[in-house]
């Protein structure tokens, strides 16, 4: 005999039930491994970096001693945040490839196995244009900045600047610079996956390079237009790139026999 609708659910209703809280519960315990991971390995990076915290922290120096500038520092702990601060970055620099192998690891069994062989042949590309775009910063942009900042009015007072504030700019910059030097690398990938097109890339290009200004605009915190075009230049290339990128990843349909 038939239930009549509206009734208590059946066996099977309850089942599926059933089986998407142990597939959620299952998710979270994932999630809540990986992070541990993540804790341990960021507790180990931050060991080594102790040793390693004050010859970069001259590395950073470099530029700005280097014009004639005196670095000072104002306050009792500023000092030691910075150098905690320059710590801490440098441990999550050195951990980073250990975040992402475990955020791949989160995301395989949602990947098919052609899916998964591109995203482990991508960890190291995701390395090499995150170090490409912090040298880019670096040897590139950075000396302009700073001459162009430092420069600035020196005629009018002596300028003398605070670690805090010299190693919060640099790092801020090799930051967002690698993150944006991955462009090319996600566009391949979600290419790859059936999420991204190159054909829309490249209806988009107006908007990328008016995106690629804004951006250069948001990431350079100098009023310089020089500055902001040595940063929209490369920035736009890698939206290119990307649509080249793309492209490359496109599926091929086989052609019928």
């Amino acid at each position: 005999m038939v239930a009549p609708a509206g009734k208590q659910p059946d066996k099977d209703d309850r089942q599926r039930d059933k089986e998407k809280r142990l597939t959620l519960l299952g998710h979270l315990e994932e999630i809540r491994r990986r992070l541990v991971y993540c804790v341990i390995a960021l507790i180990i990076t931050v060991a080594i970096a102790f040793f390693f915290t004050d010859p970069i922290i001259r590395f950073l120096e470099r530029e700005t001693v280097d014009m004639g500038v005196e670095v000072i520092f104002t306050d009792v702990t500023e000092m030691f945040s910075i150098w905690f601060k320059v710590c801490l970055y440098s441990a999550l620099v050195m951990a980073l490839p250990f975040f992402v192998l475990q955020i791949v690891l989160f995301i395989r069994p949602a990947l098919t196995r052609r899916e998964r062989a591109y995203l482990y042949l991508l960890l190291p590309a995701i390395l090499l244009f995150f170090a490409g775009g912090a040298a880019f910063a670096w040897y590139v942009f950075m000396p302009h900045a700073l001459e162009f900042l430092l420069g600035f009015g020196e005629d009018l007072a002596t300028p003398m600047v605070k670690i805090g504030s010299l190693i919060s700019f640099e790092v801020q910059i090799l930051f967002w610079m690698g993150i944006i030097f991955e462009l090319p690398v996600v566009s391949f990938f979600l290419t790859k996956i059936g999420i991204l097109n190159y054909r829309w890339l490249a209806k988009q290009w107006r908007w990328g390079l008016v995106g690629s200004v804004v951006l250069a605009a948001v990431v350079t915190p100098t009023p310089d237009p020089i500055n902001c075009a040595i940063v929209a230049a490369p920035i736009g290339l890698l939206y290119l790139l990307s649509i080249v990128a793309a492209w490359i990843a496109r599926s091929r349909v086989p052609a019928a026999a």
